[in-house]
């Protein structure tokens, strides 16, 4: 079962303005996202160094490089971790090779993997094997639009939060249009990372907005 230790908040930096990014990372973190993540946009934008600099002026969030490998994966998880990662996203529709590269690479300098199953149908059996492989995390990432276009109600992602974590306790994350009120059922079906990005990023106090969101989720533990 979740408890307030092992449910974590994550901020999606999902952003090209460093300066920007960086500001609202530090709110966020004031408002309670243990975690903050340094988006591909951001990343794509500004290299590497961004990940260093999210460290250096918030040393005790973890970091996420939402780096989303696919292939040469050595190379990629060893400069996201030596620039101050504690964990990078590798993509589900990787080859087997590629992931577990990734996840001995990772765990040889010290930090963790989290496997992206964007557009992966058949999650239980990607995750599965991702699992068997290594991997630390597993990230149910459904986009706003993708939801949309292929008729994935709210019910249905919760409902499938509940299937994964049932085989992978404390290991789920969930992305894609998540609010306060979104995060609540996500969190009592069993996921263990809440993965934010509009309503903080877009919001006019990121900070309030932050708090919001903890709260829900602190109230889906404790009702």
């Amino acid at each position: 079962m979740n408890s307030l230790d092992n449910v974590h908040l994550q901020v999606a930096l999902d952003l090209v303005d460093i300066d920007k990014a960086v500001r609202i990372a530090e709110l966020a973190y004031k408002g309670g996202a243990d975690f903050v993540e340094a988006g591909t946009p951001l990343i794509k934008s500004h290299g590497v160094k961004v990940i260093h600099k999210l460290k250096k002026r918030i040393p005790d969030a973890t970091i996420v490089a939402d780096m989303k490998t696919i292939d040469a994966a050595d190379v990629e998880v060893s400069i996201a971790a030596e620039n101050g990662a504690d964990i990078v996203t590798v993509l589900a529709l990787s080859s087997p090779e590629t992931l577990s590269l990734a996840i001995d690479t990772a765990h040889d300098l010290g930090c963790k993997i989290m496997v992206d199953l964007m557009n992966v149908d058949n999650t239980l059996d990607v995750g599965r094997e991702a699992i068997r492989l290594g991997a630390d995390y597993l990230c149910l990432h459904v986009g706003v639009d993708v939801q949309r276009r292929r008729g994935i109600t709210a019910e249905d992602l919760v409902n499938e939060v509940s299937v994964m974590a049932k085989h992978f306790p404390g290991k789920i994350a969930v992305a894609g249009g998540i609010n306060a009120e979104r995060a609540k059922p996500l969190v009592k079906a069993g996921a263990s990372i809440i993965i934010v990005g509009g309503a903080i990023i877009k919001a006019k106090d990121p900070e309030e907005a932050t708090k919001i969101i903890r709260k829900a989720i602190e109230e889906a533990l404790t009702s």
